[in-house]
């Protein structure tokens, strides 16, 4: 985990992840050289969602996806013989701006509110501000202490790269 201050760093190229001290909240900033509709695309459009998210070990197949405010979305990661499924809906989809929410099938009482802003730095370049909203501190730390930022850093080398080869 980095604990660099996203507002003052030129270029963020490994995901800062920062819990909130006051609200179970943690929030995620990354820069990338892309455009942000290049970043709305790449967390709308299923096939490329599954061709970057999660870590390197794993692998994404979309049971299904509706990338518009009000859809739903579903998709598995699966490692070896195990398989973990991940659902949720679209509350809004705009050009900078995505907030949905996100259940791990393992713990389904647990629902995180996900918002997403694609901030336009100039240049070619936008920051990724990413913020998921738990229902408990003991759920935030959870996910902090999973390791969750080897699938984060993965997952947006992994876009950096589709970015690169001009495959968004």
């Amino acid at each position: 985990m980095s604990t660099t201050d996203a507002t003052d760093a030129a270029d963020i190229t490994e995901a800062v992840i920062e819990a909130d001290p006051k609200l179970p909240i943690i929030r995620i900033t990354r820069d990338f050289k892309a455009t942000p509709a290049q970043l709305l695309r790449a967390h709308t459009d299923p096939e490329l969602y599954a061709r970057w998210v999660g870590p390197d070990d794993m692998t994404t197949e979309i049971d299904y996806w509706d990338a518009r405010t009000g859809g739903s979305w579903r998709f598995l990661n699966l490692r070896g013989g195990e398989e973990f499924g991940f659902h949720g809906s679209f509350h809004e989809v705009s050009d900078d701006r995505v907030v949905q929410t996100f259940t791990w099938e393992g713990m389904p009482e647990g629902v995180s509110l996900q918002t997403l802003t694609f901030e336009d730095l100039g240049n070619g370049r936008t920051r990724l501000h990413a913020q998921s909203l738990v229902d408990s501190f003991e759920a935030r730390d959870g996910w902090l202490a999973s390791g969750m930022e080897v699938g984060i850093n993965d997952g947006y080398a992994k876009l950096d790269n589709l970015l690169t080869q001009g495959a968004i």
